[in-house]
């Protein structure tokens, strides 16, 4: 993923070997960095969210499900945390679940969003 800012999201191989159901994994890795995204690489809607993140000068950590062979029970992991379909994107910030891209793009036009991504180290502005 190419940001217009010239900047890059960081693309994480989730192939790592961990035990533990799918949904302990999806806390341990959304903790690990300050935006965590969850996404497939064919979705419009994960593309769409992670060119908003890097208009807004950030590089999300993006997990991409669909080339992890764990991929599928994650996210029926993050549909059962979502309480929706379909499970991507789902959006970290802080380790905390933020939500889908009608959660996201509601929290980014109400002003909410940017105050989680400051507390969370992924913007100085």
């Amino acid at each position: 993923m190419h940001c217009q800012t010239g900047s890059r999201g960081t693309y994480v191989p989730t192939t790592r070997t961990t035990a533990g159901d799918p949904l302990e994994r999806i806390e341990r890795l959304a903790s690990e960095n300050a935006v965590v995204i969850f996404s497939v690489s064919s979705c419009c809607m994960c593309h769409a969210i992670k060119r908003l993140f890097c208009g807004m000068g950030i590089n999300p950590t993006v997990y991409e499900l669909d080339e992890d062979p764990r991929g599928k029970d994650m996210e029926k992991a993050l549909m059962r945390l979502l309480e929706s379909s379909p499970a991507v994107p789902a959006v970290f910030v802080g380790g905390k679940l933020v939500g889908a891209m009608d959660r996201v793009m509601a929290s980014h036009i109400n002003g909410s969003l940017v105050p989680l991504l400051k507390q969370a180290g992924a913007l100085w502005l």
